[in-house]
């Protein structure tokens, strides 16, 4: 195939929160044994696909950028700084890697990677939230419409920040570039809505360490001539593969 711009969605490996079934939002949890354990399982099958990236933009939750530096441990000379596993500020930051043999790697942290900030269910169970906020938790399983959370963002909210970061990916890089992006499963929706022009977002299931490969020609992106129904220029290549967690 011509060149093209590959991207590689990336769900974080498993959490403590996620083992104790919590509403996590943005709390900042860190991996579970078993969920290092995912994101080793990980690196290793990218690093013998040969799947070298020149980009990584990653969620600075620290589930996420646990994930990230593990993923990136095993692609690099020398590990990142130890600051990173703790990375939870607010600003995007970028590090420049050292030179590897696929040369350096540009490492972003952003928070339009961030999961949904659920409001005052952040870091509740659900029986724990049942207990706290009754009438919400009634209404809610009593509905398929959205109910407003207090202190939570909208799904209009996360369609704004998704499209905010592939217009930003788009404007950024060209064919040839082979971008991670290591985030979380509600955003991953949009996120993935977005890049294939959903006017919905959709629910995906999307497992601890699942994958979603997409590969774009950048270049011919925004032409509105019939190359859009050509599927020789937008290749799904992957959805949601976890076949790296059975090694």
């Amino acid at each position: 195939m011509h060149r093209v711009m590959k991207l590689l969605f990336i769900r974080h490996a498993q959490s403590t929160g996620n083992q104790e079934k919590r509403m996590q939002g943005h709390g900042d949890y860190a991996l579970s044994r078993e969920g290092k354990q995912q994101a080793e399982k990980l690196a290793r099958s990218l690093l013998a696909e040969g799947w070298h990236p020149s980009h990584v933009y990653s969620s600075p939750l620290k589930r996420t950028a646990q994930t990230t530096q593990i993923l990136l441990d095993h692609f690099q000379t020398a590990p990142l700084p130890a600051a990173v596993s703790d990375l939870i500020d607010s600003a995007e930051t970028t590090i420049d890697t050292t030179e590897n043999a696929s040369g350096s790697i540009t490492v972003a942290y952003t928070d339009t990677l961030k999961e949904f900030q659920n409001g005052i269910f952040q870091g509740l169970t659900w029986a724990e939230a049942i207990h706290r906020y009754p009438d919400l938790c009634r209404e809610l399983e009593a509905s398929p419409d959205w109910i407003q959370i207090p202190g939570a963002e909208t799904p209009q909210d996360a369609r704004n920040r998704a499209n905010q970061f592939i217009q930003t990916v788009f404007s950024r890089h060209q064919n040839g570039d082979q971008i991670w992006i290591v985030t979380h499963s509600w955003i991953l929706q949009h996120l993935i809505a977005e890049l294939m022009g959903c006017d919905r977002s959709w629910r995906l299931r999307a497992n601890n360490t699942a994958i979603f490969e997409f590969w774009v020609d950048q270049s011919r992106w925004h032409r509105s001539d019939q190359n859009r129904f050509n599927t020789d220029l937008w290749q799904v290549r992957r959805f949601n593969d976890c076949r790296h967690l059975k090694n």
